[in-house]
């Protein structure tokens, strides 16, 4: 039986020193000085060509649709990126918008799916997912007088799966939403094989996918999920903080929603776009081709992100394995006593997320001594954001330490140091 990890799953080490090139703030933190960035799930470091190259085009001032050189630019930027969304979303078909933040487009697209959907019948949403999505289903519900439903996911995997929504789903369910991973648990979905179930019982049902924790750990194949939504906030993805895009199935794109009157009847975009946020994304799309080269030579730009996608995934569930197991001489999380881990040790799902409670110590304690030690990690605890998910695992607060691709295993055994001076004696 081959032993884990395998042989070459983590980056090699000159091309991870390449890609920790590429990112700023990648050990030094310009506030509290040199730390390791354990916190990707609150936001990803963020690529230097996306700063700088979107500062260049920020600082243009004409807007699109004039006749001047500069505008004729801008159109050229904001096609580019359009265009790159659409490789990284594998969509060869649908509408693509940009919106304030991904919670916006999915209470956007929840909103325009309810209000045109058929009268009556029941909108589903399951325990594990964000507020983005659970909250915005139920407000839904509420106002167009219809069922809502809470799928339960399974507290021992911290997933929920297609045998979840079919005992669920009704003929009459008119929405449904799923999360690809969860920013908490960190487990992935399958999320063909859920859609697959949700239309087995009602096949018009609008699909509405939370894409937003699951875009930064691999690849994205919308084509492939037989959806009708998906979508991403990029600052969790490589770019800066400012808005989120939502990909729509070409039925979904044309339900009644908000758009000027003249604008064609899949027109979901209102005002003009930010040419250096989309810029940013073309950055980010360059990025992975580049580290897609590394893995496949191939001429298809998709199938280089495919590539980068796989080492990556790779590499971070490497990652996990030393910092659940140990290394040769440290203790792994899964060695300390009265530690409740959140899902199996080893679940293949587990997409750089690593949550956990430690029986009589307070998670925000550990954040607080890790932070005093150099390591960035978050506490979730039971609140607007994460009390749906944590109150089924009979939890108040967690411990969370998420990873990247960009992160070492230098920087797992440096935790781990820190860890063991932190939680009680395994």
């Amino acid at each position: 039986m081959q032993s884990y990890p395998p042989e070459g799953a983590f980056l090699p080490k000159e091309l991870l020193a390449q890609v920790r090139q590429r990112f700023l703030h990648v050990d030094i933190c310009p506030y509290s000085g040199k730390r390791i960035f354990f916190e990707n799930a609150g936001g990803s470091l963020t690529l230097a060509s996306v700063v700088t190259r979107g500062a260049e085009v920020a600082g243009i001032p004409d807007n699109e649709h004039r006749d001047n050189p500069a505008s004729r630019a801008m159109s050229e930027i904001v096609a580019a990126g359009r265009e790159d969304l659409a490789t990284f979303f594998g969509a060869s078909s649908g509408v693509i918008f940009g919106g304030e933040s991904g919670t916006e487009c999915l209470f956007r697209v929840i909103r325009a799916a309810a209000l045109s959907a058929e009268a009556g019948g029941s909108i589903v949403s399951s325990a594990v997912e964000h507020p983005a999505t659970f909250d915005a289903t139920a407000q839904w519900a509420r106002r167009t007088e219809r069922d809502w439903i809470e799928v339960p996911f399974d507290v021992d995997t911290g997933r929920v799966t297609a045998a979840h929504y079919a005992d669920c789903v009704r003929p009459d369910t008119r929405i449904a939403t799923i999360l690809h991973t969860s920013p908490v648990t960190g487990m992935s979905m399958d999320i063909a094989e859920i859609a697959q179930a949700i239309r087995a019982v009602a096949p018009e049902c609008m699909i509405i996918v939370d894409g937003i924790q699951h875009a930064p750990h691999g690849f994205l194949a919308v084509d492939e999920y037989g959806v009708d939504a998906y979508v991403i906030s990029p600052y969790k993805a490589y770019c800066r903080f400012n808005n989120g895009y939502a990909w729509l199935s070409s039925r979904l794109s044309v339900v009644e929603h908000d758009r000027l009157s003249g604008k064609p009847a899949d027109a979901w975009e209102l005002g003009s776009r930010d040419p250096s946020a989309l810029v940013g994304v073309s950055m980010m799309v360059d990025y992975l081709d580049w580290l897609g080269t590394h893995f496949a030579d191939v001429a298809s730009r998709r199938a280089r992100l495919l590539a980068a996608g796989q080492a990556m995934q790779a590499h971070e569930r490497a990652l996990v394995y030393r910092l659940l197991h140990g290394g040769m001489t440290l203790p792994g999380l899964c060695d300390y006593p009265g530690l409740h881990l959140i899902g199996p040790a080893d679940a293949p799902q587990r997409e750089g997320v690593v949550s956990f409670a430690v029986e009589g110590v307070d998670a925000k304690h550990i954040v607080a001594e890790l932070g005093e030690r150099g390591i960035r990690v978050h506490a979730r605890s039971d609140d607007v954001f994460s009390g749906n998910i944590l109150r089924p695992l009979g939890l108040k607060a967690v411990t969370r330490i998420s990873l990247a691709h960009y992160n070492s295993t230098e920087e797992i055994d440096a935790c781990l140091g820190a860890l063991a001076e932190v939680l009680p004696r395994p």
